[in-house]
This record gives C-alpha cells, structure tokens and sequence, in this order.
C-alpha cells in the first residue's frame, strides 16, 4: 500500500531538510509534513514544493496530535544525532535521540493509521574496539548497553523501534544503519577533522574507515518512503580507506600524539568550537568501523553509487580544501628526516 500522507522529523537538518523538499515534490503524497524546532534552511524552503513545515518538538507529547489530526500513514524519523559535528549540550541530544524517539513512537502505536515507519539510525550501534569484527553485518552483536555517548542512544533507540514492531506488527519498519556521512554540504565530525590544518592521530593505529556520500543516504531514505522495504539494512559505500589514506589525499599534516593524549587535544578543540571528538568517535578514529552492505544491495535494492574513495573526494573538492603544503615540498622535508634520521643513526654506530 503506498504513503499517501507522510511526516518527516529533524528537517531542520541538512539530510532531513533536503528530503522534506524531495518528497515535497512527488506527486504521489497527498501531503508532506515536515516537523522540527527549527525551520529548513532557506535553499530548501524555496523548492519544497507543497511540502510544509510545523514548528514541533518530537520530545513534546503534542507530536502525537500532529501525527493524528493530519491523519499521518507514514513516518520518516531523521532527526536522530549520532555525533555532533561541532560543540553542543549533550543532554538537549540525548533528550531528542532517546526521549524524542519515544514520544514519536508512541504517537505512532497509538495512530491506527500510521502503517510506515522509516527510521535514520547509525553504524555506531556495532561499536569500535580492538575486539570489534573486520565486517559487521546487520545480525552482528551491538555495543553493551552499559557503555556511554551518542552509539548508546542509537541502541536504546533501535531497542523502542523494535518493541513498536512487537505491538504494532501491521506496521512496516525500515531501520537503516548509516555509516558516516561526507559530502560537500554536510557537517559532521569528520568533516571538520579533515578540514583541520594539522590533523591529529595516535601512535600505532591507521583505522579503516568507511564512507557514506550524503546523496546516497537521501536516496536510501527517500526509496524506503515511497516504496515498503521492511528490515534493517547497513548503508555505506563499496570500498575503505585508512585514515593515514584519507589525511594524505585531503593534503592534511597528519600528527601522531600518544592514545593518551588524544582526548586532551579533543577538550582542546571543543573548547575552541572547532570540532566535538566523543569518547565513541575517539574509538571509531583509533579502530575503524566497516559494515557488509550485501543486505542493501539484494533486498533493498540500491546500490550506492559513490565509492568511498569517490565520496572523500568529491567532500573535497566540494569543500575547496587545499593542501597545506606543496606536495612536492612535502617529499622534500620527508628525505631531509629521513637522512637526518640515517646520519643519526650512522653516527651513534
């Protein structure tokens, strides 16, 4: 049965607000509703077609009589955070993962006509340990719930999702497992880590990280709206890079530092407004996070269509980030260590 009426959440959001105008401008919705604190950004408010937008807090009950009285059949919750980008309260997010989810939740079991659940969740769920697995798949054990950050809201969150599904098993629940999203228009943590003049890493850890390009995961989004695609499904893009990779094609200077260190330098940077590294996020850059996307390409149905590698590369041209230094200039000072290093070496014998 299509969507005919569908409610978005977190269109305040760069990913949230370019779905609004997407879905806004298919035909085939009787009406588009997009709900937030704050309103779209002004490019999206200019070609959202007859999309509209409610001033709503999911966190408020009052969601529920938005959802009820505009008689809602389909619901896109998008307004969940992973890892904020920049400095912010960590308790306002949390109160939007966790308490927000469980409002909108219970407003859709109690809606008789809400028959679509499609939910923006995250690859944090899995964790990143040096126990973790090379791949994870959708089935893979997710972090203990006694761990800390935003992974654990993301798992307290998916824990309500899956009881709708217990109490409401008319409803068709899409969960779709994000890895972290690049593109030139989006901000996230790494985002504004690559874009840092002098990038700092730790001794002994070159993490594999995978990517998703933003245009992917609107895509994904808007296929689980407009057609059923019920199950949870890891979304990221075909291949990996290592960080050591990643900072060397951003024309970034990388700086190892102590694993100890590392979490000063983040207060450091917080403190400055310039990027927010959670403990989680920390974890992700010292051990890398991979999920298998066979799931999305078999039984959803999409296949992304920007590598990793192609994702990273269009974040930088997008971004207009220049290299720090000539390359050329680079090789340069990297020969001078090295036969600085080999004299030294030479002399201590």
């Amino acid at each position: 049965m299509p969507s005919n009426i569908v409610l978005v959440t977190g269109v305040g959001g760069e990913l949230g607000g370019k779905l609004l105008a997407r879905l806004g401008n298919n035909p085939d919705f009787e009406r588009v509703i997009g709900v937030d604190t704050t309103p779209p950004a002004k490019s999206v408010l200019q070609r959202m077609g007859h999309a509209e937008f409610v001033r709503a807090d999911i966190r408020n009950p009052l969601i529920a009589k938005v959802i009820s009285s505009a008689k809602v059949d389909t619901v896109v919750h998008a307004s969940t955070t992973a890892h904020p980008a920049g400095p912010s309260r960590r308790t306002a997010i949390k109160e939007v993962n966790v308490i927000g989810t469980m409002r909108l939740l219970a407003a859709c079991q109690r809606s008789p006509l809400v028959r679509k659940l499609v939910v923006k969740s995250t690859a944090a769920v899995y964790g990143a340990s040096s126990r973790s697995q090379a791949v994870f798949t959708e089935d893979s054990e997710l972090i203990p719930a006694d761990s800390s950050g935003y992974a654990k809201d993301a798992v307290e969150m998916e824990g309500y999702v899956r009881g709708l599904s217990r109490r409401r098993p008319d409803i068709t629940v899409t969960m779709a497992r994000f890895i972290n999203l690049i593109g030139p228009e989006v901000d996230t943590v790494l985002a504004r880590y690559f874009a840092l003049p002098v990038v700092p890493t730790v001794f002994g850890f070159d993490a594999r990280i995978q990517l998703l390009h933003s245009a992917d995961a609107l895509s994904v989004l808007e296929l689980a709206t407009v057609h059923d695609k019920p199950g949870v499904f890891n979304v990221g893009s075909d291949g990996v890079m290592t960080l050591s990779q990643m900072i060397r094609r951003a024309g970034r200077l990388e700086l190892p530092m102590p694993r100890g260190v590392l979490p000063s330098i983040g207060k450091v940077l917080r403190g400055a407004r310039v990027v927010d590294f959670s403990a989680d996020q920390v974890r992700l850059l010292n051990f890398g996070r991979v999920v298998d996307t066979t799931r999305l390409k078999k039984e959803f149905g999409y296949t992304p269509r920007w590598t990793t590698r192609e994702a990273f590369d269009d974040y930088i041209q997008g971004r207009g980030i220049r290299p720090v230094l000539d390359g050329g200039l680079l090789a340069g000072l990297a020969g001078k260590v090295m036969t600085a290093a080999a004299t030294g070496q030479s002399a201590a014998r």
